[in-house]
């Protein structure tokens, strides 16, 4: 049965005490065909399930014992224990005596298949914070203060989640709150642009590989999962990770084992998985491009960011911190109103840019100021209007130079998702000379 008193975990960033989540515990198949599919709804300590009249769960199997099995909640996820039943508790095929699970596993108990899943509307009703900021991210509107509340009622967790937005919102600053406020804080936060890895080097990049696994592979490196072992892996958009992969990366989130390329032993790792994409994954699925069973485990819980046309009233203060980061005293108001008017197709990043352009030429010009493209017309008139005679033209232009290369290389590396070879690429730069301009700029 239920425990009388609720348990809780406290969450050391706030020294606040936050409820578990609730999940719902659900037949998926009974053992006799057309027999009820009951389910049991737990929102705090322990459930029981089993033959007894008297389990929370009462399954209608003989091959279940009255008293099979308990589900508890705990900070990383849902204790399974097996209470010494006949026949055993099974998952992936293995019987289990006790595991940490996740929603969207499903447990076989006898004839009977049951999944964990969280609670419909685990995290939609709860209250928005009063803040104009959170852990990195700004915001004052309500569509942000509702995320963050979201974000903060998930302290403590090491659930899997995965974080749903467009280009450009902000999707890595969620997933780095969510660290923030985990139990794993102290740990790696590893980030990996799934999109953004040559193809033949994904499995390598996030499992690791063995010295001479393959042509190129010079020596021995232990992959995403093994940096971010005791932490927490960033998957950013996982809708481009190639098909033959996501087989590997599901058995690493159901087991908590990888397997280096070269390797033939397992290794255990203890990893909090975040991914994000901008694509509909249940749409890929359908389509075949991407594995339903893998999306049901890294979305049984998910956030969506909001873009910045559904948060206008936040570009103000986005835009002023956005020019303190670039060395500017703050914006004048006619250059706010500007930015205010744009509708940011590319989002928070897109802003950036226009900001970064304006804290490097002193004016927007009309072409930034505008919804138009920057083409060539804008870029000429931009220029124009920063062009001062009294200052020498190679001071000039170095200066001009100088902050084209820096706003340049920060999108090249966001969009290769740090990898320095894959930017290389993409940039039409030697690796050797891209990695001087790195270190030139302060890229370590």
């Amino acid at each position: 049965m239920p425990d009388a008193g609720p348990k809780t975990r406290t969450v050391a960033t706030h020294g606040v005490v936050v409820p578990p989540l609730p999940i719902r515990i659900r037949v998926v198949r009974a053992a006799r065909a057309g027999a009820p599919l009951p389910s049991f709804e737990l929102t705090s300590g322990t459930a029981s399930i089993g033959a007894a009249s008297t389990c929370d769960l009462v399954l209608d199997d003989a091959a279940v014992s009255r008293r099979h099995l308990a589900i508890e909640l705990v900070p990383e996820g849902v204790l399974v224990r097996d209470l010494g039943s006949r026949n055993g508790t099974f998952y992936l095929s293995q019987r289990i005596e006790r595991m940490i699970a996740s929603p969207g596993v499903v447990l076989e108990i006898g004839g009977t298949s049951v999944a964990i899943e969280l609670a419909p509307d685990a995290v939609s009703g709860d209250e928005p914070l009063r803040l104009g900021g959170f852990r990195g991210m700004i915001g004052a509107s309500a569509a942000m203060r509702t995320l963050f509340g979201k974000i903060a009622r998930l302290d403590g967790s090491l659930l899997p989640l995965l974080v749903l937005g467009e280009t450009g919102v902000g999707k890595e600053l969620v997933a780095r709150a969510l660290h923030e406020g985990s139990r794993v804080a102290e740990g790696p936060f590893v980030a990996i642009n799934c999109g953004a890895i040559a193809r033949e080097l994904v499995a390598s990049t996030l499992f690791g590989h063995r010295k001479g696994a393959f042509t190129g592979a010079t020596d021995t490196r232990r992959g995403a999962f093994g940096a971010a072992d005791g932490g927490t892996l960033f998957l950013d958009e996982i809708g481009e990770l190639p098909l033959d992969v996501q087989p590997m990366l599901l058995r690493a989130l159901e087991t908590g084992e990888v397997t280096a390329l070269g390797e033939d032993v397992a290794r255990k790792v203890s990893v909090r998985v975040i991914a994000a994409t901008h694509r509909d994954l249940p749409a890929e699925a359908r389509r075949g491009n991407f594995r339903e069973d893998l999306y049901y485990r890294i979305g049984a819980l998910t956030l969506r960011v909001p873009p910045l046309r559904d948060r206008a009233d936040d570009i103000p203060l986005l835009a002023e911190a956005i020019a303190r980061q670039e060395g500017a005293p703050g914006l004048p108001a006619d250059v706010l109103a500007a930015l205010g008017r744009q509708t940011y197709p590319g989002n928070v990043r897109e802003l950036r840019n226009a900001v970064r352009a304006y804290v490097a030429l002193g004016e927007l010009g009309d072409a930034i100021a505008s919804d138009a493209p920057l083409d060539g017309d804008g870029i000429d008139a931009a220029l124009a209007s920063v062009v001062r005679l009294d200052r020498p033209f190679l001071e000039q232009r170095d200066e001009i130079a100088k902050r084209f290369t820096a706003i340049y290389v920060e999108r090249l590396l966001q969009e290769a998702g740090g990898n320095q070879t894959v930017a290389a690429k993409i940039a039409g730069l030697d690796r050797t000379y891209l990695g001087r301009l790195l270190a030139k700029l302060g890229h370590r």
